[in-house]
């Protein structure tokens, strides 16, 4: 029998939701039938995301939340807990890259800065999330190829991400028991603010684009159905896996 690719009947938080690869793939789980907690630092930017879902036919709650502050992590699953009951997908997508250039020149502030996000704070939303999860829910790990390849002036960021690579593997052997799957994302380039000074300079975007099987980058939107897949039942003995959505750069 096939499984068709659907959400109905379940409710997902995403981090990092008020924009970008975030907002798409929140956007993209209310178009499969989620209910959707949008969260992020900023309140204003959500409930712009979750109105315009909700205008869609969509339910939304947005919720303010730094993901690297584990008191605040908690009081966002709380929440999403009070107003929907068992939360069953979790999208950590939620990231900084504070610092651009030679891995060594980085300061501690910005190191620690990039570390608290990117890798404390996929912990604290798992640990959050998987201590009510039940069996077959879902874990998306919003990682990079920068964490599968060298990644020179973005150094830290390529640690954090191979971090998050590494994460997504042992919690899929720690939590398989309980019936929850932890699976990762590993974008390639991808047009979002985050990215901005990547795809804004012709040369540096021509160095990604010309080693991709696609010859350009990618659109936020492209990364989401991936997400939708890797949270559905469809993906149900998927689970350790990082699937990387690069236009083939990592197949050159």
């Amino acid at each position: 029998m096939v499984c068709p690719i659907t959400l109905e009947g379940k409710v997902v938080v995403v981090t990092g939701a008020s924009r970008g690869i975030g907002e798409e793939i929140a956007r993209a789980c209310s178009a499969s039938g989620a209910a959707v907690v949008l969260a992020a630092r900023k309140q204003e930017g959500l409930d712009a995301v979750a109105a315009s879902i909700e205008k869609a036919g969509g339910s939304a709650l947005p919720v303010a939340c730094h993901t690297g502050h584990p008191d605040e992590v908690d009081a966002l699953f709380e929440r999403a807990r009070r107003e929907f009951g068992d939360v069953h997908g979790l999208v950590n997508n939620a990231a900084t890259n504070p610092y651009f250039g030679p891995m060594l020149a980085i300061s501690d502030a910005a190191f620690d800065k990039t570390i608290e996000v990117n890798v404390k704070g996929y912990l604290y939303a798992t640990r959050a999330f998987a201590s009510a999860a039940g069996r077959g829910a879902g874990i998306v790990n919003i990682a990079s190829v920068n964490g599968m390849r060298a990644a020179p002036l973005q150094g830290v960021y390529g640690i954090t991400k191979a971090a998050v690579i590494s994460m997504t593997q042992t919690l899929a052997v720690e939590l398989g028991p309980a019936g929850i799957r932890v699976n990762a994302i590993a974008p390639g380039l991808v047009e979002t603010r985050f990215s901005a000074v990547l795809v804004a300079d012709e040369e540096l975007r021509a160095r990604f684009t010309a080693r991709t099987g696609l010859g350009r980058h990618a659109q936020p939107n492209e990364i989401a159905g991936a997400a939708v897949y890797l949270l559905s039942d469809a993906a149900s003995y998927t689970t350790g896996a990082t699937l990387a959505v690069d236009g083939a750069m990592t197949a050159t």
